[in-house]
């Protein structure tokens, strides 16, 4: 909740619909009707799919996990409102007031939220408006969506998924951008002085719409900078993978070892499949790439890009993965536990995963096998853990706010010295 009061209280669908017939006679002019008007109402989970809802006022409402797709909230009033988790698939919020909202990990996919009020707002203590907060698109996904001269100037669309978004003409001075996916994004006019976009994926975007514009673009993928395309190898990739494979099974007596260290893999698409155990793929892109049942264990793999990957159902057993990026990737039912080296008359050797200041943040790793897993100072925000073995895994200074463990086994894992704090939040899926 972006203020401080308590809500006044919980609603009822029948009562959301009630309100909604009497908006609906509102809007038509019709006798008896009235305009909806709710302040620091709770009405979490319940559903306004379809409704018309223009110039409705909800105030500080909570509108979590609420189903809002197809809805018209045009020039309605959400100040400060809480819509995070929510689906709002093309709703249509054009010159609504969403002012100091908090709309994280949210569906807006193909929504409208042209000039949208987007700065900052929220309350203080005493009910009266202050400064209030920013508005929050961390982690949504705004793919397609509209933003037309909407004025987001310091919203925060961190990780956030923005593909194919139009924010031509928008107000974007100082928004946190940083991990953000903005392939194809039209940004024609756009204001984005100071805007944070570290990290931020800029592929197929006309450049020059930003270029005089001072922006932090360290680290963004951009279509000039995405470094040596796999297709530039001297030799086909599948004849290196073989000889590879021969320096596997070899022990290194034959063949070489595959090297794939600060290449562009997505002109691949898909390595599906393949067999790439021992892999050394230092600061290597795979962004977006089918990697379903790909097997790497053993792998260096430090640095490496899998924002967005399909990675169900692979083996990284044993691999390294520091400072990695995992953001939205799916990874849902893979192998990560340790390999053992040695054993006979020889010392055994454990080699666990190591995730040591990588970032996971929105990743589904829901089912996974990790027992013994490093992931010391990773950001793990929003990370979905459910049904995950992470037994006598290793948090320490990890971020976990919103993590999900749901069903998860953390038997003899260290965690966060802040798990008794405020600072530490266990995400629930109710």
């Amino acid at each position: 909740m972006s203020n401080t009061e308590e809500y006044a209280e919980k609603l009822t669908q029948a009562q959301l619909d009630g309100m909604v017939d009497l908006h609906t006679r509102f809007l038509n002019g019709r006798l008896g009707g009235r305009r909806a008007v709710l302040k620091t109402v709770d009405m979490a989970g319940l559903s306004f799919s379809g409704k018309d809802m223009r110039q409705a006022d909800f105030t500080g409402c909570r509108m979590t996990r609420m189903d809002l797709s197809k809805a018209n909230f045009s020039e309605a009033r959400l100040y400060a409102c809480d819509l995070s988790d929510s689906n709002m698939a093309r709703c249509n919020f054009a010159r609504a007031d969403l002012r100091g909202a908090r709309i994280q990990s949210a569906n807006l996919e193909q929504a409208n939220l042209d000039k949208a009020d987007l700065r900052v707002g929220g309350f203080s203590k005493n009910g009266m408006y202050d400064t209030g907060e920013s508005v929050s698109f961390r982690g949504a996904n705004l793919s397609g969506a509209r933003l037309v001269g909407s004025l987001a100037n310091s919203a925060d669309f961190s990780d956030a998924i923005m593909t194919g978004i139009n924010m031509a003409g928008a107000d974007l001075r100082n928004a946190e951008m940083q991990g953000a996916d903005l392939s194809g994004a039209q940004l024609a006019g756009a204001k984005l002085k100071g805007a944070k976009m570290k990290a931020t994926i800029l592929t197929g975007i006309n450049m020059a719409e930003i270029s005089e514009i001072e922006v932090d673009l360290s680290e963004a993928i951009t279509d000039a900078n995405i470094g040596t395309s796999v297709k530039d190898l001297e030799e086909p990739l599948a004849k290196m993978i073989e000889t590879h494979r021969v320096w596997v099974s070899s022990a290194g007596a034959e063949g070489r070892q595959l090297d794939l260290s600060n290449y562009d893999m997505r002109p691949l698409e898909s390595l599906k499949g393949e067999k790439l155990t021992a892999i050394k793929a230092i600061g290597t892109r795979f962004f977006g790439m089918n990697l379903y049942k790909i097997q790497m264990q053993s792998g260096n793999l430090n640095a490496s890009d899998f924002r967005r990957c399909d990675m169900e159902e692979s083996d990284m057993r044993g691999s390294s993965f520091k400072t990695a990026r995992f953001n939205h990737a799916h990874v849902r039912g893979s192998n990560f536990e340790p390999l053992m080296f040695g054993g006979g008359e020889g010392a055994k050797r454990f080699s666990p995963c190591n995730f040591e200041n990588s970032s996971l943040t929105y990743a589904d790793f829901s089912n996974c096998k990790m027992r013994m897993a490093i992931f010391r100072n990773a950001d793990l925000t929003n990370a979905n853990f459910k049904g995950a073995d992470l037994r006598e895994c290793d948090f320490t200074d990890a971020i976990m706010d919103g993590v999900i463990l749901d069903d998860s086994n953390t038997e003899g894992a260290i965690l966060p010295a802040a798990k008794a704090g405020s600072a530490f939040r266990m995400k629930t899926t109710d």
